[in-house]
């Protein structure tokens, strides 16, 4: 099952990139022209000025044609994962700022390899489609859910633990491409490091799984915490992306 994962990740990435699967498994890396599959993950309506992912081997930059003479002759040189690194990524980003873009943070994204059986037994309730709406007023919930009810990217489950009628935390998962449920975890400040957040993203995982779909989780290359959620609710690093958006003045 969980190799069956990594391959049908391959086939999504294909789709988010415009390029083959095949490309991500290549040592070199690939550029190629961005553009709005059906069945992408919906994260914006505009096609991407830039992106670009690896999953351990060669990266596949995605990007506007305008820039491709630039990316070209700076990657072709380059191991996939070096793209990744900081010195690149500045000069990247140099190039992209005469085009009036910039890049966000690396996104490091996680897969499940193993399943996980709950260890706690905290008190809980669980929220689907429109009854997650009554959340999306409340900011402690930034990572969990969306801002607001998005019909690219909808939130589609919710589970919170409660403590009496106090929350003290919230697991979520948005469907950002079909059948693919990201989750996100805030857990409240005077609740953290107790398993809180590792049991709601346990619970949540499995869920997912069990209704046939796929879930995935990402955070911050220097969220260590939220990095070990992952790794202890049997997730596994399974690639790095990043974009390009526009800078404001």
């Amino acid at each position: 099952m969980f190799k069956n994962y990594f391959d049908k990740l391959l086939t999504q990435l294909a789709v988010d990139y415009n390029c083959t699967a095949e490309d991500f498994l290549k040592d070199s890396n690939t550029v190629v022209t961005a553009a709005l599959n059906e069945g992408r993950r919906l994260y914006s309506t505009k096609k991407t000025f830039l992106s670009m992912a690896t999953v351990g081997r060669g990266t596949v930059i995605s990007a506007d044609e305008s820039i491709h003479e630039f990316l070209y002759g700076f990657a072709k040189s380059k191991q996939g994962h070096q793209l990744m690194e900081h010195r690149n990524l500045a000069a990247i980003d140099r190039e992209l700022a005469k085009f009036g873009y910039g890049l966000t943070q690396t996104h490091h994204m996680f897969l499940p390899c193993r399943d996980v059986t709950p260890q706690a037994d905290y008190a809980v309730k669980w929220y689907c489609d429109e009854e997650i709406h009554q959340f999306y007023s409340d900011e402690r919930f930034e990572n969990a859910i969306c801002e607001a009810a998005l019909s690219t990217r909808p939130d589609k489950i919710a589970v919170v633990a409660y403590d009496g009628d106090n929350i003290m935390g919230m697991a979520g998962c948005s469907e950002d491409a079909p059948h693919w449920m990201q989750i996100g975890i805030d857990v409240m400040p005077e609740y953290r490091s107790k398993g809180v957040g590792t049991y709601l993203v346990t619970l949540l995982k499995n869920r997912i799984t069990e209704m046939g779909d796929i879930p995935f989780y990402g955070t911050g290359a220097g969220n260590l915490h939220s990095q070990n959620i992952a790794l202890n609710c049997g997730f596994k690093p399974a690639w790095v992306e990043i974009e390009a958006k526009p800078i404001r003045g």
